[in-house]
C-alpha cells in the first residue's frame, strides 16, 4: 500500500466494509444495549469519519466541519462512553450514513487531483488502518451481543467436521536461542511512511538480550484449556494472583455475555462456554456449536491466562520473547516484519474475517517462524506477561491518544486476531488490552518455566 491507486483501494475496502457492517444491522439492532466493551456501530461510523476528517480534510482544504458543532460527538475523548448511546447527542443512521459518505467521497477527490508526499501517504495509511481497527471492534461487537456475524465472512456457517482433541494438541515447545533481538520499529526512518510505517508505542526500535527459553509452537487449545476448567481451576485458588482472584471475586456483569438475562454469576469457564446435557458448547455470534477441541481457546482474560499457566506449570511469554520468537531479528538482520519473511501473505495466517471457523492449532504450517512457532500472526491477539509501557525514547504521535492513556495500566497482547486487518498487522504491532477484557478475540500461547 504505497502508490495513489493503492490507497484509494485501500480507501474504499476500508469504507466499504465498515457500510456493510452498519447497513447489516435494523433498527432494533443498532439500539444496542449499553456495554463497556462496545461502542453503537451509528456513533463508530462517524467517529471513523471524522478521524479522515480531521487529519485529511481539514488541512488539506482549509475548509470548516462537513457536521458542524459535532467535532465534540466524534471525538472519542471528549465523549464519555456513556453518552455516545445518546439519541439527543448521536445523529440517527441516515445522518451517519451520509456523512461517511461526503468524507469518503472528498477523500477520494483530493487524491485524484493530489500529489502524495510522504507526510500525505503516512496521514492516509494511518486513517485507514484506523478504520480497520474500528471494524475489529464491530465485529467483536456483534459476538458480544450474539449478533450474526459480518456480512462479509463468507458463507456457509457450519460447523467444521469433527475434528479429535489429538488435532489441537500442542506438539511441544521450540528452543529460543540466547542472543541479542532486534525489537519495535525504526523512530527517524526515511521510509516512515511506507515500509516502516509503525505507531508511536512500536517506536523507537531497540536491541535486547534474551536468555534461551522455551515458547510452546502452538496457541493454547480449547481442549487443553478445558482440562483446566474441568480440574475445577476457576474454584481453586491456587492457581490464581491476587489481580485474578479479585476478577474472580467480582461478579462478571460488567464484561460478561450481554445476551444474559440474569445477573452474572462469578466465572467458572470461558465466557460463551456453557455445558448443556453433558457436553461443552460455545457461542459463536448468534448461534451455540459443539465446542471444538482442536481450534485455539478465544475470549479469556489475562487473569484466566495467568492462572491457566500457573495451573499447567508454564508462564505466559513477556512481550519481548514473543517478538524474537515471531520475527527472530539480530542486530544485523533484515527488517522483517512477518513470522515467514518480509512482506504480507494474508494467505499464510487467519486474518480479514477472511472464514467464520478458527483453524486447528496445528493448522498454518505455512506461516511458521523461522524457530517453527505458528499462528503467530492472525487467529487470536496473544495476552503477554508485559505491562502495556512506552519504549525509551518513546514520542508522541500525531494522534496523541493512540497510545498514551493504555500506558501503565493495560496489558500488552500480539499478534492480532482472525478479525485484524492483514493490511494492519505486523510482528512489531503492540495492542493494548485491560486485562480483564475477555470480550474481544485473545488467546496466549505458555513458554516453559
Amino acid at each position: 500500500m504505497q502508490t495513489q491507486p493503492e490507497i484509494e483501494q485501500a480507501l474504499d475496502h476500508a469504507y466499504r466494509r465498515l457500510l456493510a457492517l452498519i447497513e447489516s444491522l435494523d433498527d432494533a439492532r443498532l439500539r444496542v444495549p449499553y456495554h463497556p466493551g462496545i461502542n453503537p456501530p451509528v456513533w463508530e461510523g462517524g467517529h471513523t469519519a471524522f478521524f479522515l476528517e480531521t487529519f485529511l480534510l481539514r488541512p488539506w482544504l482549509a475548509r470548516p466541519p462537513i457536521m458542524p458543532g459535532l467535532d465534540p460527538v466524534w471525538d472519542s475523548f471528549d465523549i464519555d462512553h456513556e453518552d455516545r448511546w445518546r439519541p439527543d447527542v448521536v445523529p440517527g443512521k441516515a445522518a451517519i450514513l451520509d456523512y461517511m459518505r461526503a468524507v469518503h467521497e472528498s477523500v477520494l477527490e483530493c487524491l485524484a487531483t493530489r500529489p502524495l508526499t510522504p507526510q500525505d501517504l503516512y496521514l492516509c495509511k494511518y486513517g485507514i488502518f484506523h478504520q480497520h481497527m474500528h471494524i475489529e471492534s464491530m465485529i467483536w461487537a456483534c459476538q458480544t451481543l450474539g449478533y450474526a456475524p459480518p456480512p462479509f465472512t463468507p458463507p456457509p456457517f457450519a460447523q467444521p467436521t469433527a475434528r479429535p482433541e489429538t488435532a489441537g494438541a500442542a506438539p511441544g515447545d521450540v528452543t529460543i536461542p540466547a542472543g541479542r533481538y532486534r525489537i519495535g520499529m525504526p523512530a527517524d526512518s526515511p521510509d516512515f511512511a511506507a515500509a516502516h510505517f509503525a505507531f508511536d508505542c512500536e517506536k523507537p526500535d531497540f536491541l535486547v538480550d534474551l536468555p534461551e527459553f522455551a515458547i510452546s509452537r502452538t496457541l493454547v487449545s480449547n481442549g487443553a484449556f478445558l482440562e483446566f476448567v474441568e480440574a475445577e481451576g476457576y474454584r481453586n485458588e491456587t492457581w490464581w494472583s491476587w489481580g485474578g482472584r479479585k476478577w474472580l471475586s467480582a461478579r462478571a456483569a460488567a464484561d460478561g455475555d450481554a445476551t444474559r438475562q440474569a445477573p452474572a454469576a462469578p466465572p467458572d469457564a470461558p465466557i460463551y462456554w456453557k455445558r448443556e446435557e453433558g457436553a461443552w458448547r460455545q457461542r459463536h455470534f448468534d448461534r451455540w456449536l459443539p465446542l471444538d477441541p482442536a481450534s485455539p481457546v478465544l475470549h479469556v482474560s489475562y487473569w484466566e491466562a495467568e492462572a491457566y499457566c500457573n495451573w499447567a506449570g508454564r508462564r505466559l511469554p513477556t512481550e519481548f520473547e514473543w517478538e524474537a520468537a515471531a520475527l527472530g531479528r539480530g542486530p544485523d538482520s533484515p527488517a522483517q516484519l512477518y513470522p515467514w519473511g518480509a512482506g504480507m501473505d494474508a494467505g499464510r495466517a487467519d486474518l480479514d474475517a477472511a472464514a467464520l471457523h478458527r483453524p486447528a492449532v496445528n493448522d498454518l504450517a505455512a506461516g511458521d517462524s523461522r524457530f517453527g512457532c505458528r499462528q503467530m500472526l492472525g487467529t487470536a491477539w496473544e495476552w503477554t506477561a508485559s505491562p502495556f509501557l512506552p519504549y525509551d525514547g518513546f514520542r508522541v504521535d500525531m494522534y496523541p491518544y493512540m497510545s498514551t492513556l493504555q500506558f501503565g495500566t493495560h496489558r500488552t497482547t500480539k499478534g492480532g486476531s482472525w478479525a485484524t486487518a492483514s493490511s494492519l498487522i505486523r510482528g512489531s504491532y503492540r495492542q493494548a488490552y485491560l486485562p480483564e477484557r475477555r470480550d474481544v478475540f485473545v488467546g496466549f500461547r505458555t513458554c516453559a518455566r
